[in-house]
């Protein structure tokens, strides 16, 4: 059996800025409420025509290939995490092996959301491990803006979310005492109406369905949030999930190097890391740049503690998410 291990590492994000107080221009919101609320300052969203998901999780592609030091023509599979594909079939998988002009491999979508990056890593590590594959090309990607009501009876939501790409190379390491040490994932679906985007969707309101009634006022393909109450079940969920990560390797959290959380709301992290006691330089948070970018938001984190070098060799780094479904997971690396 193998380890898989990090061999590179790349993030996208929109030039497009939108701040606080451009969304005040729209929606009856201000910079406090939000950052109160959120700790948000501004986000990005894509210029329609330029950016799509698929195209920012191929450019956030290309600078981990170029990182990691592994040719295109060795990368055995493909493995897209997003909520928002740029079709509802195919998914984004199959595009980006296209656009990256790789040879025939597979290509699996992951809709987990904001756990969909641990889910994808996790997919791509048990392949590693069991030695089917050497090099797997993980994606987050996420176009948020164009899918949220951006008027006042939206703001609860759209002010959180932004769009962006983050990427993994995961390459074959024979040395087990690094790389991916373990990750965990659960999930609790008796939740999942409280976090929700519920059209279309061949279960409930379908295209036609939505045409049929032609109604100006139906809600039903904007995402929905009970804020309060996915906020309790995140904080506990967090805690468990890293927990377990640590334990499964005889972990302390004082052996925690480098903590990147899923970019959920600022508030969220700051309660886990004073749960964990841990110092700023131990939590990574960039949320105040670029919203809640779903499953992108920890390998865009990643990738930008990596670049400024709060993450060394040897570190240990806890990845850990908890998002819509309900679904969590965390991972446990050794750098």
């Amino acid at each position: 059996m193998y380890h898989s291990k990090i061999a590179g590492l790349g993030y996208y994000v929109p030039e497009n800025v939108v701040t606080n107080d451009d969304l005040s221009k729209i929606i009856d919101t201000n910079d406090e409420w939000i950052q109160e609320r959120t700790g948000i300052q501004e986000r990005r969203h894509i210029i329609k025509g330029e950016d799509t998901t698929t195209s920012m999780g191929v450019k956030a592609a290309k600078i981990a290939i170029g990182r990691s030091g592994v040719a295109k023509e060795d990368i055995d599979f493909v493995v897209f995490a997003t909520l928002s594909p740029d079709f509802y079939f195919p998914g984004p998988g199959v595009l980006v092996q296209r656009d990256l002009g790789l040879r025939t491999v597979g290509a699996l979508d992951v809709r987990n959301q904001c756990s969909g990056f641990i889910y994808a890593l996790s997919v791509a590590d048990q392949y590693i491990k069991t030695g089917m594959y050497k090099n797997v090309l993980v994606i987050g990607s996420e176009v948020h803006s164009s899918g949220l009501d951006m008027t006042s009876r939206g703001r609860g939501v759209s002010v959180i979310f932004g769009d962006g790409a983050g990427a993994a190379i995961l390459s074959r390491e024979e040395d087990l005492t690094k790389g991916i040490l373990s990750t965990h994932l659960h999930s609790e679906g008796q939740h999942a109406e409280e976090l929700i985007v519920k059209a279309p969707g061949m279960g409930g309101r379908w295209v036609t369905d939505i045409l049929a009634d032609n109604d100006p006022n139906d809600e039903s393909y904007f995402p929905y949030m009970n804020g309060q109450f996915v906020f309790k079940n995140a904080v506990v969920r967090f805690s468990e999930v890293i927990n377990e990560g640590l334990q499964a390797n005889n972990l302390q959290v004082s052996d925690i190097d480098m903590l990147i959380p899923h970019q959920a709301n600022l508030r969220i992290s700051q309660f886990i890391q004073k749960k964990f006691n841990l110092t700023d330089d131990q939590v990574y948070n960039n949320i105040q740049k670029y919203g809640n970018t779903t499953a992108a938001s920890i390998p865009i984190a990643l990738t930008e503690a990596w670049e400024q070098g709060k993450i060394k060799s040897g570190d240990t780094v806890v990845l850990a998410a908890f998002g819509s479904g309900f679904t969590w997971g965390s991972a446990i690396i050794k750098w």
